[in-house]
């Protein structure tokens, strides 16, 4: 009881200060259909929300669920037996512009201003990106943002860049550099005769005691996210990681849209990189290795270069002989970095129906939300429970794997889960800044990106995973999108073993990609929803 009355007045005092706008007449008493946790017990006896509802004046009956959610909201819409509002459902963009095209769900733009939602309201000025994000085509708004950023803002750096616009991080072991008298390489051809250098000299046999032959130069895998061979494109002006829009299409500083895979820098590069895997510089197998094969070798000594998310995951108990290897210049002496998308805002976690007779007053419940304090709540857990108490800097400590189990008999992953609530919650980078922590290795990484890899980058211009597209966009991706990165992804390996292309094949490979695999097509539909994106963002 009396740690029930610690959370309540922690919340009570934290609440307080925060003022509510005044309720409209009307509906007071709402009913919320959306998803949990497996592990959450439901969202009756909820401190936080109930805490929040006691201040907004209304009442919420929650029917929510982890098992058979999609099932059940397309029984209730294609039944016509709405609730008040979908929560935690994860509707598509697709989903939204259809049940706003047919006014299942309503249009939320005429609510979001300082009357009724000043927090959000507040957030979308500072963030024009995140009010692109959640912009249909129509130019409505048919559900609230959502996302979880993590970004050098919340290390306290001036710009902020998500933790994924360099997924690779490429490394060198440098007591291998060291024993053999030579300095990090700068250029790829520097690198090329540090590889040689590295296989000659079986490094891995000469430091480690590995068995005779073992070295392998460099190993990464093929197009693979955070431990692939793109950041070596660089030299060549592109660097073709896989993202979450699609494959090989890079946003040009001058607003347009374009796909690296038909230009001469791409050719240029896999010509280059032939030479290497044909002389065994790069490993042979990494085509089909996986990431438990990748690591088992640079965990045994063997691999002088390789990419990772972390130089000590990935290198294990040799790590300490390892350092980063910068982005390299190419042959002409330059090099250029694409950077990635950071993670996607969504807007199909918190959606008003037709059934709802006062949308103003649940927003102003919803927009309480936004508030930086309450959504640390709603995404980890209350004051008291998951949050232990302030530092001298103000920021909330989050429990420890110890607390947790002595508390609660539970990890902190189990304890989060239980507590933790699903919906429409938005936590910006700043916000570990201000309210409270991020983990250790995400401080880490993060400051890696900024104070290592950031000044690679001559321009931080990235498509936004955020697009919004059209019915008819949508079938043009789902009709080509699948077999252009395929086609792509084939041609780029099969050239990287085998060497080419002759001009002859490179002429035809390009009228491939114009005619069979739609790209001119699928051009036309990634620069029109950027158009638009650009337009709502302002």
């Amino acid at each position: 009881m009396k740690r029930i009355f610690t959370v309540l007045l922690a919340l009570a005092m934290l609440l307080a200060v925060i003022s509510v706008p005044a309720m409209a007449e009307g509906q007071t008493e709402f009913v919320i259909m959306g998803g949990q946790s497996a592990l959450s017990p439901g969202y009756q006896n909820n401190v936080v929300l109930n805490q929040l509802m006691e201040e907004c004046g209304i009442s919420i009956e929650w029917n929510t669920m982890s098992d058979s959610l999609s099932e059940q909201v397309n029984i209730h819409i294609a039944g016509g037996d709405l609730p008040d509002a979908f929560m935690g459902v994860g509707f598509s963009n697709y989903d939204l512009a259809t049940y706003g095209d047919d006014e299942t769900f309503i249009d939320l733009t005429p609510y979001i201003n300082e009357e009724v939602m000043p927090n959000l309201t507040a957030i979308l000025e500072a963030h024009p990106e995140i009010r692109a994000a959640i912009t249909q085509a129509d130019g409505r708004i048919y559900g609230l943002p959502s996302a979880e950023q993590m970004g050098t803002a919340g290390i306290g750096k001036e710009e902020d860049y998500s933790i994924f616009t360099i997924p690779q991080f490429s490394m060198i072991n440098k007591a291998w550099l060291d024993e053999l008298g030579l300095e990090i390489p700068t250029t790829l051809d520097e690198l090329h005769d540090v590889l040689v250098a590295f296989k000659e000299n079986d490094m891995a046999a000469r430091m480690y005691g590995a068995d005779a032959g073992s070295t392998i130069p460099m190993s990464v895998g093929f197009d693979q996210w955070c431990w692939g061979q793109n950041i070596f494109y660089a030299g060549f002006g592109f660097t073709n990681w896989p993202n979450d829009v699609i494959n090989d299409l890079v946003l040009q500083p001058d607003g347009t849209v374009n796909f690296v895979c038909d230009d001469d820098g791409y050719r240029e590069a896999l010509t280059y990189f032939h030479d290497w895997y044909a002389d065994g510089l790069i490993d042979l197998e990494m085509f089909s290795q996986d990431t438990t094969q990748l690591m088992a070798k640079c965990q045994q000594g063997y691999v002088g270069v390789s990419t990772w998310w972390y130089i000590e995951e990935l290198m294990g108990s040799y790590s300490k002989d390892y350092v980063f290897l910068p982005v390299l210049d190419g042959p002409s002496g330059t090099h250029n970095v694409t950077v990635r998308t950071g993670g996607a805002t969504s807007s199909g976690q918190l959606s008003i129906t037709e059934a709802c007779e006062s949308p103003e007053n649940l927003l102003k419940f919803f927009d309480r939300w936004y508030d930086g304090e309450i959504v640390m709540q709603l995404q980890y857990g209350p004051i008291g429970e998951w949050f232990t108490g302030q530092d001298d800097k103000g920021m909330w400590l989050s429990i420890t794997e110890d607390e947790a189990q002595a508390k609660f008999g539970k990890s902190a992953g189990e304890v989060k889960s239980t507590l933790e609530v699903a919906g429409p919650k938005l936590i910006l980078s700043s916000y570990y800044n201000d309210y409270f922590y991020m983990e250790d290795r995400a401080i880490e990484r993060l400051t890696d990106l900024y104070d290592f890899w950031m000044p690679y980058v001559s321009d931080p211009v990235v498509y936004p995973v955020d697009c919004v597209f059209t019915q008819e966009e949508l079938e043009v991706i789902d009709r080509y999108k699948a077999d252009f990165e395929s086609a792509v992804s084939e041609q780029e390996g099969l050239w990287i073993k085998n060497g080419g292309p002759t001009d002859e094949e490179w002429e035809s490979y390009k009228s491939m990609l114009s005619g069979n695999c739609g790209m001119d097509k699928l051009l036309e539909v990634y620069q029109a929803a950027y158009d638009r994106y650009a337009a709502a963002e302002g």
